[in-house]
C-alpha cells in the first residue's frame, strides 16, 4: 500500500524546465537534486519503514551487508516502503529517468544505506565499473536516486561527492571501482558535501566518484536509494527485489512497465548480494 502524502504542486512546464536542468547537470556534474520534491511527513513515514526493514535484516545471515565500520546496506522490496509509488511515480523522477535512459527504463533496485554513530570515512569509489557505452559513446546507462530519510546534519557523516568525475576512465582504479590513493587530493579539492532535508530527492550517475563521511554524531543518517537502468545495463541481476501480484495489478501501467523484478505469490527475505568488497573495512 502506499502512503498518501501531498507532494508539493508543480506545473508540466516548470517540470520540463528543471528535468532539462537536471539532464544538463546529470552530463556536467553528475548529480543533481530536486529540493522538496515530496513532504517532511513522506519521508518520516519512510524513516519508520526503513527502521523496521533494518532492525529484521539485522535478525538474519545476509539481511544487511557491511559498507565499512557502523555503515550498512540492506536491500527491499517495494512492497516494504508505503511511499515508494510516490517516489518512483513523481513527474519529475519519470521524466528524468526517461529523458537519460529512454522511455523503456527499468526499476532494478530498492534499497537503504544506513551510515550509524561511528560510521567513517569510506574510500572514494563509484558504485560499479563503467560500462563501455559511457567509456566510449559518453552515455550514461544508470542512475541512483536517493531520498533522506532525515535532516542532514554536517556532524552526521553527509555524503561527499567529486562532480565531473563520472567521465574519469578507470586508469589503476581497483576492480575498475576504487580510484588510486595519488587520485584523492584532486577529490578532495573539487568535492561537495551534501545537507538534503527531508522530502529532496537526488539523482546522480552511480559512477560519479563519491563517499559517505565519518559520522560524529550520536544519530544514523539513513538514505533510501533506487536504481534505475537504461535497458541491457545489466544491473538488475544484482538484485533481488519482487513484488506480488496484488501489488503489481495495484499498479499504474505507466509504472508496472518499468518493472523487470519478479512477480511472485508471496515475498521472501532478501539475502544481499550486492556487496562491495572495498568498503568493507572503510578507509584505510
Amino acid at each position: 500500500m502506499t502512503v498518501q502524502s501531498s507532494t508539493p504542486a508543480a506545473s508540466e512546464s516548470s517540470v520540463e524546465v528543471d528535468v532539462q536542468n537536471t539532464v544538463d547537470a546529470l552530463y556536467s556534474d553528475g548529480i543533481s537534486a530536486r529540493k522538496g520534491a515530496l513532504s517532511a511527513e513522506w519521508a518520516d513515514t519512510l524513516r519508520e519503514d526503513i527502521d523496521i526493514a533494518f532492525e529484521e535484516a539485522l535478525t538474519r545471515p545476509g539481511g544487511a551487508v557491511g559498507r565499512g565500520p557502523k555503515r550498512y546496506y540492506v536491500e527491499m522490496h517495494p512492497e516494504q516502503m508505503r511511499g515508494w509509488l510516490e517516489l518512483v511515480d513523481h513527474p519529475w523522477v519519470r521524466s528524468v529517468c526517461e529523458a537519460v535512459l529512454g522511455p523503456d527504463y527499468q526499476i532494478v533496485e530498492l534499497g537503504f544505506d544506513v551510515p550509524g554513530p561511528g560510521a567513517k570515512n569510506q574510500p572514494w569509489h563509484r558504485d560499479f565499473p563503467m560500462p563501455d557505452e559511457t567509456r566510449v559513446g559518453r552515455k550514461l546507462t544508470s542512475l541512483a536516486f536517493n531520498a533522506t530519510a532525515v535532516d542532514t546534519e554536517e556532524d552526521m557523516g553527509p555524503f561527499q561527492i567529486a562532480p565531473t568525475t563520472q567521465w574519469d576512465l578507470p586508469d589503476g582504479f581497483e576492480h575498475e571501482m576504487f580510484p588510486p590513493k595519488e587520485s584523492y587530493a584532486r577529490y578532495e579539492e573539487i568535492s561537495q558535501r551534501k545537507y538534503p532535508k527531508r522530502g529532496d530527492v537526488s539523482v546522480r550517475s552511480a559512477l560519479t566518484i563519491h563517499r559517505g563521511t565519518e559520522n560524529f554524531s550520536e544519530k544514523s543518517r539513513p538514505v533510501l536509494v533506487l536504481g534505475v537502468d537504461a535497458p541491457g545495463a545489466g544491473n538488475a541481476e544484482h538484485h533481488d527485489m519482487a513484488v506480488t501480484r496484488a501489488f503489481y495489478d495495484s499498479l499504474p501501467e505507466r509504472v508496472q512497465r518499468h518493472l523487470v523484478c519478479p512477480i511472485v505469490d508471496e515475498l521472501t527475505p532478501i539475502t544481499q548480494k550486492h556487496s562491495i568488497e572495498g568498503l568493507m573495512m572503510g578507509e584505510a
